[in-house]
């Protein structure tokens, strides 16, 4: 197998089950890594060893291995000898992560999940635990980077793997922004809400009703408010603050959403300037208008105001 054709760097993941071998595998994946989990070891050495086709866009990736006590033809033995082949006879990059936890602590987590431990479906955890550590000793030793998570919380164990693995430059989070009527409930997967109903709403001006915030007329009328650019200006400087934090904290998702009543005026050019901003910083948002496409109703906006919030010539 040629040097453009096998993955820059293989790393096999083992340990003790329960330790946090899922939420490792998830986070490798989420660092753009390709993943497989509890491949027989018979295979192991079939997958190295198949070429990648020529230009495939795996063809630089790095490989995670998911292996355990649960894995056919598992021999801590035979895996030590066989990473060490693949790195003298085949030349592969290759490590061991093994992740370790006490065993008080494992118990309480197979407790807490009620799950079986592996290795001992009709015993106590604590037989399993003792036993598979006993059988996980060498390939512990032999482990080119051992975390313990007794202590580490699933974010925690995230974070140690991306500073240790994911290089220099911190994954960049997938970037929503979308707009939304409180009158209709709020996203509930928004990471971060703006309420926009203290601005004037163009909902009370007839001509403006049957239009959106899409409308330039529209975002005309609402950036006259006075409190309009002193607002949004902060809330964009907030934002192009947080994002850099939520990629460093390994964060995949960012969702960011702008409510007013109805959803279709304010909250809608509100979300769309802020996404205009984000794009001339570097960031790639997509943009989502949930209830743009609803009707205007009187009974949902409540009632005008004759102060900055509305034009009452509408109602």
């Amino acid at each position: 197998m040629t040097a453009a054709s096998r993955p820059r760097h293989i790393l096999l993941i083992t340990g003790m089950s329960g330790a946090g071998k899922s939420t490792a595998l998830d986070t490798f994946e989420d660092m753009g890594w390709e993943v497989v989990d509890n491949l027989p070891l018979s295979l192991l050495e079939r997958l190295l060893g198949t070429p990648l086709p020529e230009g495939s866009a795996d063809s630089n990736r790095s490989l995670a291995l998911g292996i355990d006590s649960r894995t056919r033809g598992f021999d801590p033995a035979t895996i030590a000898r066989r990473i060490s082949q693949l790195r003298d006879d085949k030349g592969h990059d290759i490590e061991t992560l093994f992740l370790d936890c006490g065993g008080a602590e494992l118990q309480r987590r197979y407790s807490e999940t009620r799950r079986r431990h592996p290795l001992a479906l009709d015993r106590p955890a604590a037989d399993g635990i003792a036993r598979e550590r006993e059988l996980l000793a060498d390939l512990r030793r032999s482990a080119d980077h051992v975390l313990d998570t007794t202590e580490t919380t699933s974010n925690a164990l995230q974070k140690e793997l991306r500073h240790r693995f994911g290089g220099e430059q911190p994954v960049e989070p997938t970037l929503a922004v979308m707009s939304f009527g409180f009158a209709r409930g709020i996203p509930r997967d928004a990471d971060l809400v703006f309420d926009m109903r203290f601005l004037r709403n163009p909902h009370w001006d007839s001509v403006l009703r049957p239009l959106t915030g899409l409308d330039p007329a529209v975002g005309d009328y609402v950036a006259e408010d006075p409190a309009y650019e002193a607002a949004v200006s902060r809330i964009e400087d907030l934002i192009l603050l947080l994002l850099p934090r939520y990629s460093a904290e390994g964060k995949s998702y960012v969702t960011i959403a702008f409510g007013c009543t109805g959803g279709r005026h304010r909250s809608v050019h509100v979300a769309e300037r802020v996404a205009a901003r984000l794009r001339s910083a570097g960031f790639s948002p997509n943009v989502a208008h949930r209830d743009l496409a609803t009707a205007p109703h009187d009974s949902l906006e409540g009632k005008p105001n004759n102060g900055a919030g509305s034009n009452s010539s509408g109602g």
